[in-house]
């Protein structure tokens, strides 16, 4: 259920589409077929049959040509200074907490989404704030699911009186805090969750996210890993909330579209040898290896290469879809892809947020992340209220029909002079359904260069 698109139409204004044509597998299945074929010769000696044999994976995929390109805004913005004064009053200032990946194996996501928060925040202020009154952020590290430091810093920003705490990254922390969270009558908004399982939580309304469910992103990995030509995968899977679910939305898409998969390989958070796991599966010789970790694919893709994998068999999912240049050497993956989901990074967006932070080298989930506080802000000015179960109500509401606006300034324009607003981001579109999640998303899919760092290839967009 996802339709080809370029990355050069991404993001903008009304172009964002609210109907996704579903594009057939025709490419895949004819490549599927051509890489059935074989040698009929019976001159070939046992030592050719062997090569044969173990060359066969590398060269049966075929993908589709890159389409490079950069994102685009998702249209104009409003204008600060020209922001009427709002119409409600707050004795309690919305105070929003972050719990973001500063250590642990995700980390390097920390680094864009904090970014993101921070730029909406000051693009917020610069507009006068929420019901009149300048909003604050309160940034706290989430570890990751070998550490207990979600639990501490959910207490503190807690004890903080946040109105909403946006993260965390991993959905195996995700898992841990949730009921911290919402039990508390908080909003917990992260723009990178992709567990199925949040669809269906007990959050008492006031789970969301701006990432789409895996049910997304695997469908398209796995139809796109088909559409090369692959017949048979290979799996090495973080064994977690995220992982899992993934594994399990790539494999029925795979197998849904005549594929099979021969290997699903499984280790832990905090597990350092991946030996066994990487052997099980180049035994099984597959066309195409999915690897779903989060930084351990450091460690996972030269044991992958030793064996003889060639980097064009390799496949990669948001939470190692990274800079990989000062990691490995030059080449190891190139022409390797991975999927992250959202549009493509604008260079206006980039340049926004390099100069909240000129260290970065990394946009993943900076626009969601951006999005989930503007969405939060714009839904207080809604409610008329910086509680979290008041703010929550008016999510939906925001985010559905209404006229479209594409940043805080505009969209409060509008709510102040009595409109409904419909928020576009740099995420993509966004309208949440009454579970919190996001009915339509774009994920970019991107193929690796010589210097081991992701280049926009293409993007896909579906709906949930």
């Amino acid at each position: 259920m996802t339709a080809l698109r370029t990355a050069s139409g991404l993001g903008q204004g009304t172009g964002y589409a609210r109907t996704v044509k579903i594009a057939a597998l025709g490419l895949g299945l004819a490549l599927f077929a051509s890489g059935c074929s074989s040698s009929s010769s019976g001159e070939s000696s046992a030592e050719e049959t062997s090569a044969e044999t173990e060359t066969a994976a590398a060269s049966v995929l075929s993908c589709p040509e890159s389409q490079g390109g950069t994102g685009e805004d998702p249209g104009a913005k409003g204008d600060p200074a020209a922001v009427p004064a709002s119409t409600g009053t707050t004795d309690v200032p919305l105070k929003i907490g972050t719990l973001l990946p500063t250590t642990g194996s995700l980390a390097y996501l920390g680094p864009p989404e904090i970014a993101g928060t921070n730029l909406a925040v000051e693009e917020i202020n610069a507009a006068g704030g929420v019901l009149g009154k300048d909003i604050e952020i309160v940034h706290r590290d989430s570890g990751d699911t070998t550490t207990d430091i979600a639990t501490q810093s959910v207490n503190d920003l807690l004890s903080q009186g946040v109105s909403a705490i946006v993260g965390a990254a991993s959905s195996g922390v995700s898992k841990t805090v949730i009921g911290n969270i919402t039990g508390a009558g908080v909003i917990q908004f992260s723009p990178a969750n992709t567990s199925p399982d949040f669809t269906t939580w007990d959050d008492n309304g006031l789970y969301w996210r701006t990432a789409p469910s895996d049910l997304l992103q695997g469908r398209i990995l796995g139809n796109y890993i088909m559409s090369c030509g692959a017949q048979t995968v290979g799996m090495i899977v973080l064994n977690d909330a995220y992982g899992t679910g993934l594994q399990s939305n790539v494999k029925t898409s795979v197998e849904s579209a005549g594929g099979q998969v021969v290997a699903e390989e499984m280790f832990n958070e905090g597990d350092s040898q991946f030996s066994s796991q990487v052997d099980s599966v180049v035994a099984a010789k597959p066309d195409a290896i999915v690897v779903i970790s989060f930084d351990q694919a450091k460690s996972i893709v030269p044991l992958l290469t030793a064996k003889g994998v060639d980097s064009s068999q390799l496949f990669f999912v948001d939470g190692n879809t990274s800079d990989y240049s000062k990691d490995l050497d030059a080449g190891t993956l190139e022409g390797a892809q991975g999927t992250i989901p959202g549009t493509f990074a604008s260079e206006n967006f980039k340049e926004s947020l390099l100069a909240v932070d000129p260290a970065l080298k990394d946009w993943s989930y900076a626009g969601e992340s951006y999005d989930a506080v503007t969405l939060l802000a714009l839904a207080a000015e809604a409610a008329g209220s910086t509680d979290g179960k008041a703010i929550a109500a008016q999510l939906e509401s925001v985010s559905g029909e209404g006229e479209k606006c594409y940043d805080f300034a505009g969209c409060v324009t509008i709510l102040r002079g009595g409109g409904d607003i419909d928020y576009d981001g740099y995420s993509g579109p966004i309208t949440f359904d009454e579970n919190g999640d996001p009915t339509e998303a774009f994920i970019g899919i991107y193929q690796y260069d010589a210097d081991n760092v992701p280049q926009p290839s293409r993007s896909e967009a579906g709906k949930l």
